[in-house]
């Protein structure tokens, strides 16, 4: 018996609304902010960077920054948690590594149900010295807060994570009590410019030749660490010869020392700088911990 081709017509279109109904949602495509304003910056001079790729498409190197951005992955909606992160690539207060550290994380974060925005912060040294990285970061979490209706983000919910210099970033926010981060997340960081345990190269871009003691003080994160101090996942190699693991180990002390909550992740070997490279070596599995570490605490499902 021949079918009536009024009876395939209507079949055909059952079947391409049912495809509509039930076919996932997809995330949005990135989306970059200014941070400043030109008044606010205090210039119009155009952007003005530097990229060199030395391992593919994902180890991108951004220099000469002068109009800091957030470019902001909203959470798979299937997924979506709420929560939300800043992410703060490292490169030494020199420059970013702006893939590996930001872009390729913030994917990853997004597709776990976390909105994530990658900061392009002014570094470099000179004019950027501190408090130019710090006041960008601290911009970063107030336009994700601002955004919260936008980007359906718990203003409660908000964290920062960051990357070897980024990370002393991260942990800069996380000690400071007029950002307000609700969570942090430090990966092999910079924590302390004390002699024989800095990373030379972040301390001289971030703070000058000679900074004061009490500057060396202040922008050594471990010892700012109090009571109200936001919870903090740590992950660092031992054989880190870029910045030493005693980074990491200094401010989870100081983090059980004043009673905050901190989970740390040393692994025996892994180098510096693997980023969002997933290899087979045991360090390569961080994220998944990361991952556990934010369902435990209800920011991630």
């Amino acid at each position: 018996m021949k079918t009536s081709p009024s009876i395939v017509t209507a079949l055909l279109f059952l079947l391409v609304v049912s495809m509509i109904n039930f076919s996932p949602m997809h995330a949005a495509e990135p989306e970059t902010l200014s941070l400043w304003t030109d008044e606010e910056l205090g210039s119009t001079e155009a952007e003005n960077t530097e990229v060199r790729k030395d391992r593919g498409d994902q180890n991108a190197w951004v220099g000469n920054i002068n109009r800091p951005t957030l470019t902001v992955y909203q959470a798979d909606p299937d997924k979506r948690s709420g929560t939300a992160m800043v992410v703060c690539p490292g490169g030494g207060y020199g420059g970013l590594a702006i893939d590996k550290e930001g872009h390729v994380v913030a994917q990853w974060l997004a597709e776990q149900g976390v909105t994530a925005g990658v900061l392009k912060y002014r570094c470099g040294g000179g004019a950027n010295k501190h408090p130019i990285p710090m006041g960008d970061a601290r911009k970063a979490v107030q336009v994700m807060r601002e955004h919260a209706d936008d980007w359906d983000i718990k203003t409660d919910q908000v964290g920062i994570m960051g990357f070897s210099a980024g990370g002393h970033l991260a942990s800069t926010i996380a000690t400071d009590p007029e950002t307000g981060v609700n969570f942090a997340a430090l990966i092999y960081p910079v924590v302390s410019f004390r002699d024989g345990v800095t990373h030379g190269g972040s301390k001289k871009n971030l703070l000058g030749d000679s900074p004061s003691d009490e500057m060396v003080r202040l922008m050594s994160r471990d010892e700012q660490v109090t009571p109200e101090t936001c919870p903090t996942f740590l992950v660092h190699s031992g054989d880190d010869g870029a910045v030493p693991v005693q980074n990491s180990i200094r401010f989870y002390e100081a983090c059980l020392k004043h009673n905050v909550q901190a989970e740390m992740h040393l692994f025996p070997t892994g180098g510096h700088g693997c980023g969002m490279f997933r290899g087979d070596r045991p360090v390569d599995h961080w994220p998944n911990q990361f991952k556990a570490w934010l369902q435990s605490n209800g920011w991630c499902e």
